[in-house]
């Protein structure tokens, strides 16, 4: 028809916070297909308290198509990006005219919501039927949920064994070490510079050993462990001289891949020297999807809104009142974080921020 212009494809791989955030707010100028391996987006920092709450995961993951109104959704694992398209794992080549890479940290494999929540069920059970539970790893993800534990559950006997000299070595000093005061005000029993051998475990061991030689006898545990970046798909693409020695991909102030007019990266996959976290994974889709509009649109190229690193910002709840919050020129903990962050988490917040209620 003359005079009517194709909208232009933006293919979004990866529906974390960065990718969900993105493809909501561009779907209404541009064809949008998110490629994800689960059927739904969920809120990482909310599945701690959904292990203690499971009803609270109802709100924290939700189906891609409640917040995704007019994009397509593949669920699929993405395995190589070539010049014409996204091929994925059933060998369906997605043709794009931007790419976006949002693959992040992969934190889990189940890919139906149903099956979601009742892992949530079935870690809350492991809890209940639990006096003692070993946590391996003394990072936000160990420290938030020792916390929510420890808070629900004060008869549960807590042991957090972490290799590093200190918690949350990602942060500040003061903020680990209000962390660390904090959980042991609530009997949590923390073992620093000491590991455990997570590859000789078993579901059904009691004793574990710490390469220190000390004794950690729990009726359960929890792996809070770093998980790789999701990149291993891009090592053989035509993406795999933009990756960085750690598998991040190395992008320029506007997010763009190696300097690639079409592809994008936004998320923890991005080589951008900040802290990875969830509302800096935000800010990465809110500035692209501005930039996107732009390019659709026609807009020259010395129009794009240029992504400068955030500043250092840590949010780390400790249970449902309590929290540590460190600025880059200060750090708070207690009740008065507690109100803005532990309360719900920003979920209402990141929903809101999707279009839900």
């Amino acid at each position: 028809m003359e005079g009517f212009a194709r909208k232009r494809t933006v293919v979004i791989v990866g529906g974390g916070i960065a990718g969900a955030q993105l493809a909501n707010s561009i779907e209404q100028i541009a064809d949008v297909i998110l490629i994800d391996p689960k059927e739904y987006f969920e809120i990482p920092w909310a599945n701690l308290r959904s292990r203690v709450e499971p009803a609270f995961a109802e709100r924290s993951v939700i189906n891609h198509k409640e917040y995704l109104k007019y994009g397509m959704v593949i669920v699929s694992n993405a395995v190589d990006v070539t010049d014409q398209g996204v091929v994925t794992a059933e060998g369906r080549r997605v043709p794009y005219d931007y790419l976006v890479i949002a693959t992040g940290h992969p934190y889990t494999t189940i890919r139906v919501r149903r099956d979601r929540l009742e892992k949530f069920q079935e870690d809350n059970q492991k809890i209940l039927c639990s006096s003692s539970i070993m946590i391996v790893g003394g990072g936000a993800t160990g420290v938030e949920l020792a916390g929510e534990i420890a808070v629900d559950f004060p008869d549960k006997k807590l042991t957090l064994v972490h290799r590093g000299p200190r918690l949350l070595p990602f942060i500040g000093h003061k903020a680990s070490a209000k962390a660390l005061e904090w959980l042991k005000s609530k009997n949590v029993k923390v073992l620093l510079e000491q590991s455990i051998d997570v590859e000789s475990i078993s579901e059904s061991d009691r004793e574990f050993q710490t390469s220190a030689g000390e004794i950690v006898r729990a009726d359960s545990y929890f792996l809070c462990v770093g998980k790789p970046i999701g990149s291993a798909w891009l090592r053989d693409s035509i993406l795999k001289e933009y990756l960085d020695r750690n598998g991040r991909l190395m992008v320029d102030e506007n997010f763009r891949v190696g300097g690639l007019s079409n592809i994008f990266a936004i998320g923890d996959i991005t080589d951008i020297p900040e802290l990875k976290q969830g509302l800096t994974a935000q800010r990465h889709a809110m500035i692209l999807a501005k930039n996107l509009k732009m390019l659709v649109k026609g807009v020259k190229e010395c129009k794009l809104v240029r992504y400068k690193p955030s500043q250092p910002q840590a949010w780390i709840s400790l249970g449902r009142r309590d929290a540590v919050v460190q600025f880059s020129f200060l750090t708070v903990s207690g009740f008065v974080p507690g109100m803005f962050r532990s309360r719900d988490l920003f979920i209402g917040r990141m929903r809101k921020s999707l279009g839900l209620e």
